[in-house]
């Protein structure tokens, strides 16, 4: 009789299980990654079983790199949502890495499945037939920035908006992917909150500041944007 009743609430709600397989496939991956990756612990924690995990998303590196592509849509989706150009262009870039930063900070399974594709040297992301369309829009937000940052005389390079990008991920993901061997290292804790305001501080000075030609001392006190309504900052 469970048996029955656990499959009719399956069959009612096909949708709510896929997608607690997809958050209970998320969760395992970042942990143990694909390798490590167990479909015996996704279904258990999905409340499923093997044979519903396969019908709905296919084998272990399916439903991988749907995890994958699922991680992709939900930031390049929020970003959509910082309303960059209506904002004056220096306050668009850092509203743009403070995003990034408290994004990264609050979403660590993000990082973890970069670092365990980027292992695999994005072997299963060349099969994905939606990651490169979700990028182009937002690469050109950025290149609008920019460009209008030049024109109003705020920029004085017109960078290329990827390298842009990669220069903030970067500064935002090795901080915090390494930040255990660099605490020992420096001995302080840079996960603290001073330290993590103190870090964003630092980023956003040294963008603005490369972008201007004016010194990282010119954005000390640079004010950060309002989002903390919008749920992106990390206490």
């Amino acid at each position: 009789m469970a048996k029955a009743k656990r499959i009719l609430k399956w069959q009612r709600d096909p949708a709510g299980m896929r997608q607690r397989i997809l958050e209970a496939a998320k969760q395992e991956f970042a942990a143990h990654g694909l390798a490590g990756a167990r479909v015996d612990r996704i279904a258990a924690n999905a409340d499923a079983n093997k044979r519903m995990l396969y019908y709905h998303v296919g084998n272990k590196e399916d439903l991988y790199l749907e995890v994958l592509e699922g991680a992709y849509e939900k930031i390049r989706a929020e970003e959509r949502t910082l309303d960059l150009e209506h904002l004056d262009p220096p306050e668009a870039i850092a509203c743009l890495i403070d995003f990034t930063w408290n994004y990264f900070l609050r979403n660590p399974e993000f990082l973890a499945l970069l670092n365990t594709e980027n292992l695999a040297r994005a072997k299963h992301l060349k099969r994905s037939t939606k990651v490169k369309s979700m990028h182009s829009p937002f690469v050109e937000m950025i290149r609008t920035v920019v460009t209008r940052g030049v024109e109003s005389g705020d920029f004085h390079v017109a960078v290329d908006p990827v390298q842009l990008y990669i220069s903030i991920a970067g500064l935002c993901f090795f901080y915090l992917s390494n930040s255990a061997t660099l605490s020992v290292i420096f001995g302080r804790d840079l996960l603290k909150k001073d330290a993590r305001d103190e870090r964003l501080s630092h980023m956003v000075a040294l963008v603005l500041a490369a972008l201007t030609g004016k010194s990282t001392a010119s954005f000390g006190k640079v004010k950060m944007p309002a989002l903390l309504s919008a749920g992106h900052q990390v206490v």
